[in-house]
C-alpha cells in the first residue's frame, strides 16, 4: 500500500468533547487508523496523527477538516499557540511506497477540495506549495486569525484554493506535503517568556535580527542567525505547569537531531542563567531519534552503546526528562511501534 502519514493541528485543547467528534469521524473511514491524540490546554490545540492508503487518508482528513469548522469557532479561540483557522495546519508525511512529490499531489488535491467544498480559503505550504515565497507555515500564518480578514485581501497573500475572504467561525487553513517534523519543547526553571524567546533566538534557524532599524537588500531587517539548522523555535509560558518553554520544530532530523536540540538548547540557556529541567514531544517521534539519543548519551557518560532497544529509549527518555510533564509510553510514542501495534 501507499502509505501516508497526516497530522492535522486543531485549535481547540479544553473540550475533549469536541476533540473526539473529530477523531470519531477519523476512524468511520475504512484503510485508516489514528495513532496519537495530544491535547494541550494551555495551547488551545490539539495534535492528532493518523495513517493508511493514501485515498482514505485524504478523504479521513477531509471529513475531519469539516468537523472541525463545523464545532470550533475562531472568533472565540486563544491560546499560546499561533493559529489562523479551526484546522489550523494538515500536514501529509509520506511513509511508505510513495514519494513526496506524490504526496504533495494528494495534498494540492484535498486543499482544492476543501476549497471548493467547505468554502474554507486554503494556502498550501512546502512541498505543495510551488511560489516559495509563500511556501513556509510561519509566514503564511503571521499576523495569525486576528490578522487574516485584511491579509487574505492582499495581492501576495490570496488563498491558493477557497473564498477570497476570511470566514470568521472557521478561519483559514493551511495544507501541504513535508517531510517527518518533530515538535519539541523543552521546559525551563523559569516563568519569563522575554527569556524562552532569546533562547530560542539563540538555537533557531533564523536567528534574530541584530539591531532595530538596521536593513540589507530590500529593506529586510539584518539577522544574525541561530546555532541549529532545520529548527523552527519560539518561547511561551504554559500555566498548566507554571513553566515558560523553548517550542521548537525539528524539520530535519538528519540534520539536527533530536539530542543535539536538546543539548544546544540546554547550553544555551545555561549562558543565560537558565536551567534546563526536561522536555516533552508533541505528537509522535521516529524509533531512531530515540536510539540515537540513547546511543548518544552512554557515549557521552563513557559507557558501552551496546544495550538493547528498550533500554536505549529509557536512556533517552531520562536523559531529556520526558517523562518530567507526563508519564512517556514508547508504545504509544513511537510511530513504528503505532504501525506495527494498527497492523497498517
Amino acid at each position: 500500500m501507499r502509505l501516508i502519514e497526516c497530522v492535522p493541528n486543531f485549535s481547540e485543547g479544553a473540550n475533549l468533547n469536541i476533540i473526539k467528534q473529530i477523531t470519531d469521524v477519523i476512524t468511520t473511514v475504512n484503510g485508516v487508523q489514528v495513532l496519537n491524540v495530544d491535547p494541550g490546554k494551555a495551547t488551545n490545540r490539539t495534535v492528532v496523527t493518523f495513517a493508511g492508503e493514501a485515498d482514505a487518508v485524504i478523504e479521513a482528513a477531509f471529513l475531519a477538516i469539516k468537523k472541525a469548522g463545523e464545532l470550533i469557532d475562531m472568533s472565540r479561540q486563544h491560546g499560546e499557540h499561533p493559529r489562523m483557522g479551526a484546522t489550523d495546519v494538515c500536514p501529509l508525511i509520506p511513509i511508505s511506497n510513495i514519494t513526496l512529490e506524490e504526496t504533495a499531489a494528494y495534498a494540492r488535491m484535498l486543499g482544492k477540495r476543501v476549497g471548493e467544498e467547505l468554502g474554507i480559503p486554503v494556502y498550501l505550504y512546502e512541498y505543495a506549495q510551488a511560489d516559495k515565497t509563500r511556501s513556509n507555515l510561519s509566514v503564511i500564518r503571521a499576523g495569525e486569525y486576528e490578522g487574516f480578514f485584511k491579509k487574505i485581501k492582499l495581492p501576495g497573500w490570496l488563498p491558493d484554493f477557497g473564498p477570497v475572504e476570511m470566514d470568521i467561525k472557521r478561519g483559514a487553513t493551511v495544507i501541504g506535503a513535508r517531510d517527518f517534523l518533530v515538535a519539541y519543547n523543552v521546559n525551563l526553571n523559569t516563568t519569563s517568556v522575554a527569556m524562552a524567546n532569546a533562547i530560542a533566538f539563540d538555537v533557531r534557524e533564523s536567528g534574530r535580527i541584530i539591531r532595530e532599524g538596521e536593513q540589507v537588500n530590500d529593506n529586510v531587517p539584518a539577522k544574525q542567525p541561530g546555532t541549529l539548522k532545520a529548527v523552527k523555535a519560539i518561547g511561551w509560558y504554559i500555566e498548566e505547569y507554571g513553566i515558560a518553554q523553548v517550542s521548537m520544530n525539528l524539520t530535519n532530523l538528519a540534520v539536527t537531531p533530536l539530542h543535539i536540540a536538546f543539548e544546544e538548547v540546554c547550553n544555551c540557556a545555561a549562558a543565560r542563567g537558565i536551567q534546563v529541567t526536561g522536555s516533552e514531544l508533541i505528537g509522535m517521534v521516529p524509533l531512531k531519534a530515540l536510539l540515537d539519543a540513547g546511543k548518544y548519551f552512554l557515549q557521552k557518560q563513557q559507557s558501552s552503546a551496546e544495550v538493547n532497544e528498550n533500554e536505549l529509549i529509557l536512556i533517552a527518555v531520562k536523559a531529556m526528562g520526558l517523562d518530567e510533564l507526563a508519564p512517556f509510553y514508547p508504545a504509544k510514542r513511537i510511530i513504528e511501534y503505532q504501525l506495527k501495534n494498527k497492523a497498517l
